[in-house]
């Protein structure tokens, strides 16, 4: 998923949300109904951020990770072939 990718999902997000409170205006409920959905769905919503911020860390650490070793495979490339022509 690329950069339009992850717009996209934001946008959706949005619009879920955008979605979900013009519903809620609405709908016909008490107040405290109304109140205790709010607060159900801000746990829902604040869980599902901190999963996704958990799973954007893992995957910035796993290309972090790649990133050094492909860093130390061509140090070792360009050690290897600066020694050879010193050798010459």
């Amino acid at each position: 998923m690329g950069e339009n990718g992850g717009s996209k999902v934001s946008y959706l997000i949005v619009g879920l949300g955008l979605g979900a409170l013009v519903g809620i205006l609405f709908a016909p409920k008490s107040g405290e109904e109304t109140r205790e959905f709010l607060a159900e769905k801000t746990g829902e919503g604040s869980k599902y951020a901190q999963r996704k911020a958990r799973e954007l860390k893992e995957r910035a650490e796993d290309l972090v990770e790649k990133s050094k070793e492909v860093a130390a495979r061509q140090k070792e490339s360009i050690t290897g072939a600066v020694a050879s022509l010193a050798g010459r």
